[in-house]
């Protein structure tokens, strides 16, 4: 499925459920919220969009815990939810989608391996989830298998509503 029909997709779901979207996408940088934006009407669901690439704007945009990041990694589970419980916290949307990762083509410092990506949803008054993947090829394969994977991930966790 390409980036535009999983958006859509993502779209018909939310406008369906009347429900509004945040992403906070660090290796996408903004590439889910992209193309929902590239869809007429999409200010019916798309809330709003953060950014953190760096550590440091995960901390300052979304309320991250610095030592959760220290402890974990800016590429863990931990911080792929503390993104999406910090978006919801922060918005009026009902859904959060978080993406942070490794696109490549150098790693962070760590043992984690070039293309890892934790993804995380939160439907607002529901426990967050998270699911990692490894996406193989250069750095704009990762980043748009990232994106495609997140909008999945979201789409399922709208699937039972």
């Amino acid at each position: 499925m390409s980036l535009r029909s999983r958006a859509e997709a993502l779209f018909q779901a939310l406008l369906r459920k009347s429900l509004r979207i945040v992403t906070v996408e660090s290796c996408t940088a903004g590439l889910v919220a992209d193309n929902l934006a590239s869809i007429p009407g999409a200010s019916t669901v798309l809330w709003g969009a953060y950014v953190c690439y760096t550590v440091d704007a995960k901390v300052k945009m979304v309320g991250i815990d610095p030592v959760l990041i220290q402890v974990h990694g800016p590429v863990s589970r931990e911080v792929a939810l503390a993104l999406c419980d910090g978006a919801i916290g922060n918005s009026g949307a009902d859904v959060a989608v978080s993406i942070t990762g490794l696109a490549g083509p150098e790693g962070d410092g760590t043992d984690t391996p070039i293309g890892t990506v934790w993804i995380g949803v939160k439907i607002r008054g529901k426990d967050s989830t998270a699911r990692s993947f490894l996406f193989h090829g250069n750095r704009a394969k990762v980043r748009k298998a990232a994106a495609e994977a997140a909008m999945g991930q979201v789409l399922s966790s709208l699937s039972p509503l």
